[in-house]
């Protein structure tokens, strides 16, 4: 099977594309690397781009950037398992991408406070925020496991290594902004806890 095959259009503009094309010649992004990319799309369109990755990984499964571009659709509609294993898979074919597992641990909360989350996923999301400081310390990574080690470690009274406030350091060293905070608690679905204000 080749890309002509398919007969691949642009979500946005329905002109042919290639599966090697990153952006189609309307300026549409082809390729979704981030979900600002996706925070402000409509129901309809981004039905439309889910039916292009579909599409697409019809040919490519294994293509880490298809992958994640779906799996960014599925976490804009609140589809977390769904985009949970599209981002698995996207890192299972690409573990430079510090995003993907950032992601992946966001979709893996399912929209949900941490403290009503089972013990293994809480380990899951840990192991994906360490693989990402790894490959990438940002400020909003931390913030994140910030927020995992407040909501369930401290709430719940268990002891932890390092602490929530250890974790709220490290994302200042790493310069997060009060833009980043906004950003990860919207995407998350939940409030900010005054702790970590």
């Amino acid at each position: 099977m080749n890309a002509e095959t398919l007969n691949l259009e642009c979500p946005g503009c329905g002109r042919p594309v290639a599966l090697d094309q990153k952006e189609c010649s309307c300026g549409r992004p082809l390729v979704i690397s981030t979900f600002n990319s996706v925070a402000e799309m409509s129901l309809p369109g981004l039905n439309k781009y889910s039916r292009f990755y579909q599409k697409a990984l019809s040919q490519q499964p294994d293509s880490p950037e298809l992958n994640q571009s779906i799996a960014m659709c599925y976490l804009k509609l609140k589809l977390y398992s769904k985009a949970y294993e599209a981002f698995e898979k996207a890192i299972e074919n690409d573990i430079d991408n510090s995003e993907t597992f950032f992601y992946a641990a966001v979709s893996l909360l399912g929209g949900q406070k941490a403290f009503l989350a089972p013990r293994a996923r809480i380990d899951k999301i840990e192991s994906l925020l360490n693989a990402a400081t790894m490959i990438e310390p940002r400020g909003v990574y931390y913030l994140f496991w910030a927020y995992i080690k407040f909501d369930y470690f401290k709430r719940k009274f268990f002891h932890t290594s390092p602490d929530y406030r250890e974790m709220l350091e490290m994302a200042e060293e790493c310069g997060y902004t009060s833009l980043d905070k906004k950003y990860l608690f919207e995407l998350l679905g939940v409030d900010c806890p005054r702790e970590l204000m």
